[in-house]
């Protein structure tokens, strides 16, 4: 009777443990097998289903942004890659002599670098208004973070006047509200610029949409450690690239690539940072 129902349900009996006398393969193994298959199956077939998901409330919106930012902004990009080795050991040394909470990230440094940065170029800290342009008096960095189901934008308010660790703090504290639930509007409004960091996903370099209504937002990647050639010697260095997508309609690519530059100064030079 095993040996019938294998044969016509294509079961493989050297593949099932028997449980009658002497490890004897018997009827009820047999369909026991039968069963397991059909529930593998069952489980494979659910996996090809099409699904129709609802959007999120917050996905709606981000939806409805970006496709306004896209299709009626003018988009250009400029990129450039940022020597980090002395950022990166800056940042080690001051991590070493403050508490763990207080931990500085490398999006600090580059917040403040920003920040610093826009004072220089205030067409890229403005918003466009029919015919005239919102020159902002203030350089509030807008921070994107990752939340269930989007992006939220928390704002470091004058981040050029603040010293780093308030900067830290301040994002760290904005950023656990957002996640709980608890986000206030000024947590969220009032940004002039906004930065992207992917750098903790091991992201090489990408390019960001406008936050309408603004003018710009920086991308950033990974600073990693690579391959590089100084003074004609191959050695290992810290490097990291990031793209600046722009308004046509605000500023040209000199302006960009000169703004991309002046970055460096601090990034590059990050004692200016904290003097």
């Amino acid at each position: 009777m095993a040996k019938n129902i294998a044969r016509e349900r294509s079961v493989d009996l050297s593949h099932i443990q028997g449980s009658g006398p002497g490890g004897r393969i018997v009827r009820r193994d047999v369909e026991q097998a039968v069963s397991g298959q059909a529930q593998n199956q069952a489980v494979r077939t659910a996996s090809l289903i099409d699904e129709t998901v609802p959007m999120s409330k917050l996905r709606q919106a981000i939806a409805r942004r970006m496709a306004e930012s896209k299709t009626s902004i003018p988009h250009f990009y400029v990129s450039h890659e940022y020597k980090m080795d002395a950022l990166m050991g800056l940042r080690k040394q001051l991590n070493q002599i403050i508490p763990e909470n207080e931990k500085l990230s490398v999006n600090d440094f580059i917040v403040k670098a920003v920040a610093l940065t826009l004072r220089q170029f205030p067409a890229l800290n403005s918003s466009l208004n029919g015919n005239t342009y919102l020159w902002h008096g203030q350089e509030n960095i807008g921070i994107a973070v990752s939340v269930e189901g989007g992006l939220l934008t928390i704002v470091s308010r004058e981040a050029d006047q603040k010293p780093l660790r308030q900067i830290s703090a301040e994002v760290k504290a904005m950023s656990a509200r957002v996640r709980e639930g608890k986000v206030k509007p000024d947590d969220i409004e009032g940004s002039t610029f906004s930065i992207s960091n992917m750098g903790m996903y091991d992201v090489e370099n990408f390019a960001a949409i406008i936050n309408p209504p603004e003018a710009a937002i920086l991308a950033v990647g990974s600073a990693r450690e690579v391959p590089v050639v100084e003074d004609g010697a191959l050695k290992v260095g810290w490097r990291m690239k990031a793209t600046i997508s722009v308004d046509h309609r605000v500023s040209d690519g000199v302006e960009a690539a000169k703004f991309m530059q002046a970055l460096a100064v601090f990034l590059e030079e990050p004692l200016r940072l904290i003097l």
